[in-house]
């Protein structure tokens, strides 16, 4: 009998990451709930861990910066699944507590930004505390260990979890926001294309280099492979200079996703690898004129018949 496997998430209980997380999860799984998204992806490069799940982009506020940044910063993981929630939030207090009785309210950022149109009009002199996640300040308000705040901004679950009361529900400016939750494990031979697949790398573009951005994009026009997602994040080690984070539809087992990194490898200084996964969408890529893997076999058996002297 072996041991249970071991993940960790952004914690704490109550999450949406842990909602994610049990989409994919084994039912024997144990959970390692953690205070913020480096720490749970370290204790996945320490082997602590056999796989983290973490929040990776929402639909209103776009990609999860602590996450995208992580994933380069240090040893690499890569991305093995995606999964999405629907986000709906609750205000939620101890019990007992009003509306009118709150001059400060608590939550991650992300979920802030998703409420902050309904708060502006119903508490519009109600001060912001930033938390770690969505369930942190909702345990330390149970605890008693707030900092400035009498209610939080979590989901349904969080609030039982943790016997809060709700206050109000339904509290987000957009009814139908998402966040895509990714599953990360330490680096090993990549599976197989599904058919419907997604791959996330990090590029880093030659400094100063008038048409770099252009040149970047054209590895992959010319391949025919299609961006879902682009978006800069400074380097870090001084103004100006910033690194893409990218998704892909494709896996890079495909020849002509192989020929589009070819291409990057010439070109860019830097480029990291994070994970070709199946799409949540599944839905078949389509593929240009004379860009499917047939194509790139057929065009390098030509090549090889001009380098014999059969194709003149």
């Amino acid at each position: 009998m072996t041991d249970a496997p071991l993940w960790s998430f952004l914690g704490p209980a109550g999450t949406f990451t842990e909602m994610a997380l049990r989409q994919v999860a084994p039912l024997n799984v144990e959970l390692d709930p953690c205070q913020d998204v480096p720490t749970a992806l370290d204790r996945v490069r320490s082997r602590a861990a056999e796989a983290a799940v973490v929040p990776m982009e929402n639909s209103v506020e776009g990609g999860v910066n602590a996450t995208l940044d992580n994933l380069v910063a240090s040893t690499p993981l890569v991305i093995t699944a995606e999964m999405a929630v629907p986000i709906t939030f609750v205000l939620a207090g101890r019990p007992g507590t009003r509306l009118e009785d709150v001059t400060g309210i608590s939550t991650h950022p992300h979920a802030w930004a998703q409420c902050r149109g309904w708060v502006h009009h119903n508490l519009p002199e109600a001060r912001y505390v930033a938390g770690t996640s969505t369930s942190a300040p909702a345990q330390a308000l149970a605890n008693g260990e707030e900092a400035g705040y009498q209610a939080v901004l979590c989901n349904a679950l969080a609030a039982q979890t943790y016997g809060l009361e709700v206050i109000a529900g339904g509290v987000a400016d957009n009814p139908d926001a998402v966040t895509r939750f990714v599953k990360v494990t330490r680096p090993g031979r990549v599976g197989e294309p599904s058919g419907a697949d997604k791959t996330t790398l990090m590029v880093q573009l030659p400094h100063n280099h008038s048409g770099a951005l252009l040149n970047m994009l054209e590895q992959f026009s010319a391949r025919g492979v299609n961006l879902s997602r682009i978006e800069s994040r400074p380097v870090g080690d001084s103004l100006g200079r910033y690194r893409f984070s990218l998704d892909i539809e494709g896996h890079v087992r495909e020849e002509r996703v192989q020929a589009a990194f070819i291409g990057l490898h010439r070109t860019c200084p830097m480029v990291r690898f994070l994970g070709s996964y199946p799409r949540l969408d599944a839905r078949p890529v389509t593929v240009l004129a004379g860009t499917s893997d047939k194509d790139f076999v057929v065009a390098r058996s030509w090549v090889a018949d001009v380098l014999e002297g059969r194709a003149l």
